[in-house]
């Protein structure tokens, strides 16, 4: 079950009114994303709308939920010109929901998921909006995190080795047995080829449109992003493998795991090397060791595909996504295969 029940939001509203929140009445929920991964409700008083995030209430794996590391990295981010949501409430006490759970304020924004959701933007409108993600992402990349503290958010180099033991171990966890010996080929391949890290930087993790609010239709900032979102997967780390995984993304398999035709997989938007591409020109850092990103990117959302199918399994979840998200496993293992296979650099795909 997904639902929270009268007495859970009334505990919500007590942590809430103990964190000095000033609420006009009970409390009233509805979910408005969830199952893949943590659960997300649009909460209200009546009065002000607030945002609540939770782990699944089954089936969950580890530290694939974290809801404190959001928390912590909005909290800080509210003080630099990445646009977040405020960040209003951590409880770690399992006891009221069963897992730990975060509020934050509401961004009233549009969420752009499938193909569909593109329909409102024009030719024009879309490249605003891609050019707007890559800013942003650019920028987030540029935070010096020391000054706003997470000086201790994540260790600074070592980045590429330490994904790919945790993606490694998570694969172990929630992998597919008939892939096992394509999945230690992809695994074996990343481990002798992991290159030097240049720069650190805080990382999302999970970049894309659909982890992004876009302005309303109708205002001015309708081709603008107005908040990053989903931040489970931040830390500090390397900028080009945060960059890569908006791009492994990009890849048709990945509607297999949304469960519909993803808007980030619609060819209205820019190729994988052209996002890219795009991303230096707006200043990000400079790409280098990109198929090697890029295949560590493609087996990342494999285990992340072999997740939502092992939650399904366990039954913890159900809707769009759960049923094909194990199909995409085999083609994203293959895809870091053949990344691993190439020898381009960046100079040859701009």
């Amino acid at each position: 079950m997904s639902e929270l029940s009268a007495a859970e939001l009334t505990a919500v509203a007590d942590r809430l009114r103990g964190a000095g929140v000033d609420l006009a009445g009970s409390l009233e929920a509805v979910l408005i994303a969830g199952g893949r991964s943590n659960l997300t409700y649009a909460i209200t008083d009546g009065a002000s709308r607030f945002v609540l995030r939770t782990p699944p209430r089954a089936g969950r794996t580890a530290s694939a939920h974290d809801v404190a590391r959001e928390h912590r990295v909005t909290a800080a981010l509210m003080a630099t010109d990445v646009p977040v949501a405020a960040a209003v409430l951590l409880c770690e006490d399992g006891d009221v929901l069963g897992a730990p759970f975060t509020v934050s304020g509401f961004v009233d924004g549009v969420a752009v998921r499938t193909q569909a959701d593109l329909t409102p933007y024009d030719e024009a409108s879309l490249t605003s909006v891609v050019n707007s993600l890559l800013e942003v992402l650019a920028a987030l990349h540029s935070v010096d995190h020391c000054a706003i503290g997470l000086e201790t958010f994540g260790r600074p180099d070592g980045y590429a080795a330490r994904q790919l033991r945790r993606w490694a171990g998570q694969w172990e966890s929630v992998g597919m047995e008939p892939l096992s010996g394509l999945a230690r080929e992809v695994v074996n391949g990343l481990g002798i080829s992991i290159p030097e890290q240049r720069s650190a930087s805080v990382v999302h993790g999970d970049f894309r449109i659909d982890n992004t609010l876009l302005g309303v239709q109708g205002a001015t900032n309708a081709d603008r992003v107005t908040a990053v979102v989903d931040w489970e997967l931040s830390t500090i780390g390397d900028p080009v493998a945060d960059v890569a995984m908006m791009c492994a993304y990009r890849h048709d398999p990945f509607d297999l795991v949304i469960g519909a035709p993803s808007a980030w997989t619609s060819h209205r938007l820019p190729s994988a090397d052209d996002l890219a591409a795009g991303y230096e020109r707006v200043g990000g850092v400079a790409l280098e060791h990109w198929d090697f990103h890029h295949a560590l990117a493609c087996f990342k959302v494999a285990v992340i595909s072999a997740g939502i199918d092992h939650r399904r399994r366990a039954g913890s979840g159900a809707g769009a996504g759960f049923d094909t998200a194990g199909q995409a496993v085999e083609p994203y293992l293959e895809l870091a295969r053949e990344c691993l296979h190439s020898n381009r650099t960046r100079k040859d795909l701009t």
